[in-house]
């Protein structure tokens, strides 16, 4: 029987590493897919200037799905898929520095805090140019007044409506290589990671701590499976209420081009009030709720089947 309030962790050691990244790399692109409408409300809602365009979230799916089609809700997916590779980068750099920071604590908040922030600081040098462009392109259709990069629209010859086609990528990352250089995609690095690294880095402590807590609550022989998929949600929803100010900053800096996060937060507050930080937040809950869920289940799955061998039988589900 297993002891309550004890869940084992899968170390990176325990991994059949092949296994894991073979199996990871469709984990990844299964999660960016389902939560990527939800990622493009949250940055038009907190982009757009007070209400002029959505009341809030389901507002702004249904606008957009009337006005744009499904297709308006993947807007610039198919550049958001280049971050597969910060993905992989992710957790690769989570799994070792939790190995290394092992050797000088115990303590697996710390392991956590300190893994899940090293872990993000690298995924976000990857993943911020790719979101530079695949947020302007998400602002396209209802919010492209809102942006300084517009695609040029492509005539049909059956149809004056515009044609959502891979030169919209094109256009967009040439006016922005136009206007700034490459630094220009670097735009919000520091407003990235000084939202990302915190919300990382208290999502996994908060991820095992909620876990031993339901341990604590639930008859021993309830799979553990269940228990992380219930704590991956509250995890995210704690992180994303404590760093959503700093991703509203994070979005209108790249977006609108600023250059200076305190100059941007100073300017949101001045003429939004305090209640401008709480933008997107019930978009970004809502996105991250099952993408945690699928993320802590893909995850904790896919460890499991990239255990070693001699270890398969030792675990308990």
């Amino acid at each position: 029987m297993q002891q309550k309030g004890t869940i084992q962790i899968i170390e990176w050691e325990d991994l059949d590493k092949r296994k894991f990244y073979s199996l990871g790399v469709f984990m990844t692109l299964t999660t960016r897919a389902t939560v990527y409408p939800a990622s493009l409300i949250r940055t038009r809602l907190q982009v757009q200037k007070g209400k002029a365009l959505y009341s809030g979230t389901f507002d702004a799916f249904f606008k957009i799905l009337r006005a744009e089609g499904a297709r308006g809700l993947y807007r610039g997916f198919m550049v958001n898929t280049l971050t597969l590779m910060s993905g992989q980068a992710y957790i690769t750099t989570y799994e070792l520095v939790r190995k290394h920071v092992t050797q000088y604590t115990p303590s697996n908040t710390v392991k956590s805090m300190v893994a899940g922030g090293a872990a993000s600081l690298v995924a976000q040098t990857i993943t911020v140019p790719i979101d530079v462009v695949s947020q302007q392109l998400m602002m396209q259709g209802q919010g492209e007044h809102l942006t300084r990069f517009k695609a040029k629209p492509k005539k049909m010859l059956t149809t004056s409506k515009r044609s959502l086609t891979f030169g919209q990528t094109r256009d967009i990352t040439v006016q922005i290589f136009a206007a700034d250089g490459f630094k220009g995609f670097y735009r919000g690095y520091v407003a990235s990671l000084l939202t990302y690294i915190p919300n990382s880095a208290l999502w996994w402590p908060f991820y095992h701590f909620y876990t031993e807590q339901l341990s604590l609550l639930a008859p021993s022989e309830c799979p553990h499976l269940i228990l992380q998929a219930i704590a991956g949600p509250m995890a995210a929803a704690t992180a994303s209420t404590i760093t959503n100010p700093m991703d509203v900053v994070r979005a209108r800096v790249q977006v609108e081009g600023r250059s200076s996060v305190s100059e941007t937060f100073k300017q949101l507050l001045a003429e939004e009030g305090a209640w401008v930080l709480t933008k997107g937040l019930s978009a970004r809950i809502i996105s991250s709720l099952p993408t945690s869920l699928i993320i802590v289940v893909g995850y904790e799955t896919l460890k499991r089947l990239s255990l070693r061998a001699d270890l398969v039988e030792s675990r308990h589900w």
